[in-house]
C-alpha cells in the first residue's frame, strides 16, 4: 500500500489543523496529550474485549444452572445483537453530545455493573434482559471508542487504529483464557464475574483522565472535497446533484449487499466459537470445561496473530485471493475435524477459522468506503448494520439445529459460511483497484 502524502500541517490534538508550524518530512512527533489518549483508546478497546469474553466459556455452565436447551441459550444469546441493533441508532447522537471518549468510558462502568448480573439469571427472561443490556453497551462503546480513535489518529497524522482492533484480539484472549482457567479451578461462576466487574471499573477510573479534552469535532472534507469547495460557486440548481446522488446510490446498492452478506458470513465464523465452541466440545466430545474453553480462545488467538500481520499480506497479494484462502481455512479444515472424534482437531480447527477471518472486516470496511456513488462514512455504517445480522441469526440457528439434530451438524453453519465467502470474495476487487490507482 502506498499512502497518500500527509497534508501539510499536523492535526491539533483535538482534531484541527495546527497551522502554527510546517511539516517538514512527515508527521512531528506526537505530543504527551495524544499519546496519554492513545493509550486511553488501547484501554477501551481492551475493556470492550474482555467483558463478554469473560462470560463465553461459561455459557454451558450458565446453560446448565438455569436448564436451558441449546435453542433456549441461543436465543438468550441473541438478545445481545438485538441489544445492539437497537441502541446502534443512537449511538452517533449521544457520542455528539457526551463526547465520544466520555461516552465510551460511562460504557466501561456500565459493563462493570452488567457482566456481574449475569451470574444472577436464574430463568430465561433474566439472561436474555443481561445479554440485551451487554449489546447495547458494546455497540454504543463500539462507535464511541472507534471515533475517539479516529480522533487521535487525526492528532498522530498516520494510521493506528488497526493496532486498537488488534490490541482487542489480546482481550479476548486474555478474557477467554482468564475464565476458562478459573473455571477449570472451580471458581464459583457468581465470584468470577463480581471480580471481573470490579477489574473493569479500576480500568474505566484509569481511563478517565487520559481522555482528549472536547467535545468531537466534525470529520474534515477530504482534500478533493476542499478543493471544490475552495473553487467552485455556490449554486441554487440542486436538482441534479440530487438525481446524480440517487443514481449513485442505486448503482451502489448490489456491491453495499454483496459486502454485507460476506460480514454477515463473517460474523457466523466469529460468534460460533464463541457461542457454540464450549458447549460442542463439551457436549459432543466429552471435554472438561477447562479444555473446552480453548474453542474460543484457539479462534481469538489465531485471528489476533493474523490481524496484527494481516496489513502486510493483504499489501502483498490482494484482498481477493486473501479472502479467497481465508474462506478455504474456515471451510475445510472444520469440515475434516467435525467428520473426527478428536477435541485437539476441533480446537486446531477453529485456530485456522480465526486466521482465515481475521482479515475479512478491515477489508469489507476498506471496500464499502471505495464505493463510487456514496460517501464513505455512509458506505461504511451500511455494510456494518448488515455484517450484525449474522451475530443476531447464528447463535438461535446453531441452538435450534443442535437441538434437533446436534450441534455438531449445527456448527457446521461455519462451514457454509466459509464457503459463501469463498463465492463473495471478489467483492473485494472495487477496494483493490482503488488501493492500485492510489498507488500509481
Amino acid at each position: 500500500m502506498t499512502e497518500s502524502a500527509p497534508p501539510a500541517h499536523s492535526p491539533a490534538p483535538d482534531g484541527r489543523p495546527d497551522t502554527s508550524r510546517p511539516r517538514e518530512g512527515g508527521p512531528p512527533p506526537p505530543s504527551a496529550l495524544l499519546r496519554r489518549a492513545r493509550a486511553a483508546v488501547f484501554l477501551l478497546f481492551f475493556i470492550n474485549a474482555i467483558a463478554y469474553a469473560n462470560i463465553v466459556p461459561r455459557l454451558p455452565e450458565i446453560r446448565d444452572s438455569i436448564g436451558l436447551s441449546n435453542t433456549a441459550l441461543g436465543t438468550a444469546i441473541a438478545a445481545m445483537p438485538v441489544g445492539a441493533l437497537v441502541a446502534g441508532l443512537f449511538a452517533g447522537a449521544m457520542g455528539a453530545r457526551i463526547g465520544s471518549g466520555r461516552l465510551a468510558a460511562l460504557c466501561a462502568f456500565g459493563f462493570a455493573a452488567a457482566v456481574p448480573l449475569v451470574s444472577f439469571a436464574s430463568v430465561w427472561a433474566m439472561l436474555a434482559c443481561c445479554l440485551f443490556l451487554l449489546g447495547v453497551l458494546d455497540a454504543i462503546m463500539d462507535a464511541a471508542m472507534n471515533t475517539h480513535g479516529l480522533r487521535v489518529q487525526r492528532g498522530y497524522g498516520r494510521s493506528i487504529l488497526s493496532s486498537f482492533h488488534g490490541l482487542w484480539s489480546v482481550g479476548a484472549v486474555v478474557g477467554g483464557l482468564l475464565s476458562t482457567t478459573l473455571a477449570g479451578a472451580d471458581v464459583p461462576l457468581r465470584w468470577h464475574l463480581l471480580g471481573i466487574g470490579a477489574l473493569l471499573a479500576v480500568l474505566g477510573v484509569a481511563v478517565w483522565p487520559l481522555l482528549l479534552p472536547g467535545r468531537d469535532e466534525d470529520e474534515a472534507p477530504t482534500s478533493s472535497e476542499a478543493r471544490q469547495t475552495e473553487t467552485a460557486p455556490a449554486t441554487p440548481e440542486s436538482s441534479p446533484a440530487a438525481t446524480a446522488a440517487r443514481a449513485g446510490l442505486k448503482a451502489a446498492l448490489l456491491p453495499l449487499l454483496l459486502l454485507g452478506l460476506l460480514l454477515a458470513m463473517s460474523s457466523v465464523v466469529e460468534d460460533t466459537p464463541a457461542s457454540w465452541g464450549s458447549a460442542l466440545l463439551q457436549d459432543d466430545y466429552g471435554a472438561s470445561a477447562w479444555l473446552a474453553g480453548f474453542a474460543y480462545v484457539a479462534f481469538q488467538t489465531a485471528m489476533t496473530i493474523a490481524r496484527f500481520t494481516g496489513d502486510r499480506v493483504v499489501d502483498r497479494y490482494g484482498r481477493v485471493p486473501v479472502a479467497r484462502v481465508g474462506g478455504l481455512l474456515i471451510a475445510v479444515p472444520l469440515s475434516l475435524a467435525l467428520l473426527t472424534h478428536s477435541t485437539p482437531a476441533v480446537i486446531a480447527a477453529f485456530a485456522c477459522a480465526g486466521l482465515g477471518a481475521a482479515t475479512l472486516f478491515p477489508s469489507a470496511m476498506h471496500a464499502a468506503a471505495t464505493i463510487p456513488g456514496i460517501r464513505s462514512s455512509d458506505g461504511v455504517a451500511v455494510v456494518s448494520w448488515l455484517a450484525r445480522v449474522g451475530f443476531l441469526a447464528a447463535p438461535p440457528l446453531v441452538g435450534l439445529i443442535g437441538d434437533r439434530i446436534s450441534l455438531r451438524v449445527g456448527v457446521a453453519m461455519i462451514v457454509v459460511a466459509g464457503l459463501l465467502i469463498l463465492a463473495l470474495a471478489k467483492v473485494f476487487a472495487p477496494a483493490d483497484r482503488s488501493m492500485s490507482e492510489e498507488s500509481r
